[in-house]
C-alpha cells in the first residue's frame, strides 16, 4: 500500500503544482473564495468525487467511500484563504490579484489535499471506511471557518468521524521532514482594541490637556506587567501591542484619542478569562486616574490547539514508517494560532507542520513567502498514507 500510495504521490506531483500555482496566482480573502471554490469543485468533478459546495459559505465538503464506508470515518481538513498581503516575489506564477496573497501557504495546503484525494479515490478498493475532506475558508480571519463547520454539522456528515487530521508549511524545515508535538501546540489569540479619551491641545502648554499619549504609554508598559507579575510563569503567555494610531497631533500638538491594537496568547483557558478581567480592569483605572477616559474591549478568537497524544503518537510511528524516523521531528508548542484549534477541542485531532523550506523564500505572513514545490508530492501522498492508517487503526 505504501508504495502505491507513493507511486501515485509522484505521477500526480506535476499536476500538484499545476494547481498550487493557479491557486497562488489568484488568492482570495476569507469567506470570499468564490473562484477557489469552483477551482476545487472542478478538480474533484473530474476524478469522479463526490462533493458538496456551500460549507461555511465558501467551503467544500467531499467524500471518499472505501470498502465497507460505514466501517469507521476519518476527516482530513485545508484551508482556502488567503492574506491582505501585496507579494513581492518575482516569480511567474506571482498573484496576480493585488494587495491579496497565499503568504500563509494555503495554495499548498488545498493542493495537497487534492492530490491526497486523487491518491485516496485511485486506492478505494484498497482500503476500509470513508474518508472526508474539508476545504474550509476563513482560517486568516475571526470567527474562522471552522466554528462554522462545526455549527453546521458537517463532520457529523453522514456519520460521526473519529478523528481529525490537518498540516500546515513549515519554512524552516528542510523539504522531506516533518513535525510533530503533542499536546499543547498552538496557543490561544484574542485581539485588543483600546480607544483612550483625553483633551488635546498644544504641547507646550500640557497642564491645560489630558495628554492621551503620555497616558497610553503608561498604560502599554502597565498592561505588559499582568503578563509578568499576575500570570503563572509555567503557563506561556504573550501580550504584544503592534498598532497605535492618534486622531491628529504633531510635534506640538497632544491628540484627543489614541487607539491602541495587540494581541494576547496563552495555553490556559482559566489564565485567559482572568487575564482579560485584569486589563480591562487597569486599562479603566489607569486613564481614570489619569482624567482620560478608556474603551477597552476584547474579541476572544482562537482557543489552544491540542494534539491528541494517542492520535499523534500514531502519526508519528505511521510517518516514520513513510519518511523515515529521522525526518520525523519532534516540535516544542508555539504561539501562533490556528482556527483547526476549535476541531481540537471537539474531537481526537492532530495537527502537523511539513516542511517546505525555499532558500529563496521568508517567513510565513511575508510578501516574499514561497514553497519549494517538491514538498507537494510529500505531502499529498504522506497525508494519504496516514489516513489509510488512521482507519487501520
Amino acid at each position: 500500500m505504501k508504495n502505491k500510495i507513493r507511486e501515485f504521490a509522484k505521477k500526480i506531483s506535476p499536476k500538484l503544482i499545476e494547481i498550487r500555482r493557479q491557486l497562488h496566482q489568484y488568492p482570495e480573502l476569507s469567506f470570499q473564495e468564490f473562484e477557489t471554490s469552483k477551482y476545487i469543485a472542478a478538480e474533484l468533478t473530474s476524478w469522479g468525487i463526490e462533493f458538496e459546495t456551500g460549507m461555511a459559505g465558501t467551503g467544500i465538503c467531499a467524500w471518499i467511500k472505501g470498502q465497507n464506508p460505514e466501517n469507521r470515518k476519518i476527516t482530513l481538513r485545508a484551508d482556502i484563504d488567503a492574506l491582505p498581503i501585496n507579494e513581492a516575489n518575482e516569480v511567474a506564477y506571482k498573484s496576480k490579484n493585488e494587495g491579496v496573497m497565499h503568504a500563509c501557504g494555503h495554495d499548498a495546503h488545498t493542493s495537497s489535499l487534492l492530490g491526497a484525494a486523487y491518491i485516496l479515490n485511485q486506492l478505494r478498493e484498497h482500503w476500509s471506511g470513508t474518508i472526508q475532506l474539508i476545504f474550509q475558508p476563513g482560517e486568516e480571519l475571526l470567527p474562522g471557518g471552522a466554528t462554522k463547520v462545526i455549527a453546521e454539522g458537517w463532520l457529523d456528515r453522514p456519520y460521526p468521524s473519529t478523528c481529525i487530521l490537518g498540516q500546515h508549511v513549515e519554512p524552516g524545515m528542510e523539504v522531506g521532514k516533518i513535525g510533530l508535538c503533542s499536546g499543547l501546540f498552538m496557543a490561544s489569540a484574542d485581539e485588543i482594541y483600546v480607544t483612550v479619551t483625553g483633551k488635546g491641545g498644544h504641547g507646550a502648554r500640557p497642564q491645560d490637556c489630558i495628554d492621551t499619549i503620555l497616558i497610553s504609554s503608561q498604560l502599554i508598559v502597565a498592561l505588559q506587567q499582568i503578563v509578568s507579575r499576575r500570570a503563572n510563569p509555567i503557563i506561556p503567555s504573550v501580550l504584544t501591542f503592534g498598532k497605535i494610531n492618534s486622531s491628529g497631533g504633531a510635534t506640538n500638538i497632544i491628540p484627543n484619542e489614541v487607539k491602541i491594537l495587540g494581541t494576547f496568547r496563552t495555553f490556559d483557558e482559566q489564565w485567559r478569562i482572568e487575564a482579560h478581567e485584569l486589563m480591562q480592569t487597569m486599562a479603566e483605572q489607569l486613564c481614570a486616574s489619569m482624567g482620560a477616559h478608556c474603551e477597552f474591549n476584547i474579541i476572544k478568537g482562537y482557543p489552544f490547539l491540542l494534539n491528541n497524544p494517542n492520535i499523534t503518537e500514531q502519526l508519528r510511528r505511521d510517518a516514520s514508517e513513510y519518511l523515515g524516523a529521522e525526518n520525523v521531528i519532534k516540535m516544542a508548542p508555539r504561539m501562533g494560532a490556528e482556527d483547526f484549534a476549535f476541531y481540537s477541542h471537539k474531537m481526537p485531532a492532530s495537527f502537523y507542520r511539513l516542511g517546505t523550506k525555499n532558500p529563496n523564500g521568508s517567513g510565513l505572513h511575508s510578501n516574499t513567502f514561497d514553497i519549494d514545490e517538491a514538498a507537494l508530492e510529500i505531502g499529498a501522498g504522506l497525508m494519504a498514507w496516514l489516513a489509510v492508517k488512521q482507519l487501520e487503526n
